[in-house]
């Protein structure tokens, strides 16, 4: 097996379960701190349009890696939505869209330019998580082990895409390789104690005060 196929596959494997941790972490604590649903809802467009793009160039580890993915995605964002108080149908269906989009761009007007299309739900999904990480009050939701899992599988497919000289690869991975980087930085020093910046002002619902009998009027 040639270095450049034992590259991709490791990727593939990389990609594949890269969120993993953080499905079981969010499962097992239903704690939503620090994550993105915009950037979950961006990972199934991704998910869903690079396995259509590994199906039309004939890249089977990107086909794997990308169609794995989504029974981690998928989850997520059931789980996320629920937390949330959101219908999941709704809540995905944008996803959908996007994901044609991007399908129909790599369909009618080749690599480049789906590359090029890609730059910007690949920066949307983890900038989207990178406002989490700086605003959120708490990011004990986040998993660090998919925060590092994703920075090394932008680097891996970066080298992959360099080896097979796909344009849409490279042009799209490169582009967000320095987000992921900015990512697994600031997770560190978050959990170290650096305070949150520009925080939301969360409105509290009032609590009810219990009224006895004798207090009725």
């Amino acid at each position: 097996m040639a270095p450049v196929d034992v590259l991709g596959w490791v990727a593939t494997i990389v990609g594949a379960f890269l969120a993993t941790p953080q499905l079981v972490r969010l499962a097992r604590t239903r704690n939503v701190e620090g994550l993105s649903l915009v950037g979950w809802q961006t990972a199934l467009v991704l998910n869903i349009a690079w396995t259509v793009h590994g199906i039309n160039i004939g890249q089977v580890p990107q086909i794997l890696s990308s169609s794995l993915a989504l029974f981690t995605t998928v989850p997520i964002l059931v789980l996320m939505s629920r937390r949330l108080g959101r219908r999941v149908l709704p809540t995905m269906l944008p996803s959908f869209a996007v994901a044609a989009t991007m399908i129909a761009i790599d369909g009618f007007l080749g690599s480049a330019a789906y590359g090029i299309a890609a730059i910007f739900p690949g920066i949307a999904i983890t900038a989207a998580q990178s406002v989490e990480l700086v605003r959120a009050e708490h990011v004990r939701g986040v998993s660090p082990v998919s925060v590092a899992l994703g920075f090394i599988n932008l680097t891996l497919w970066a080298v992959w895409a360099a080896l097979v000289n796909d344009s849409g690869t490279m042009i799209a991975v490169s582009t967000t390789w320095f987000l992921a980087l900015f990512n697994v930085v600031w997770y560190v020093l978050r959990r170290l104690g650096l305070r949150p910046f520009f925080l939301r002002l969360v409105e509290l619902e009032p609590v009810p005060v219990p009224v006895t009998v004798g207090d009725q009027r």
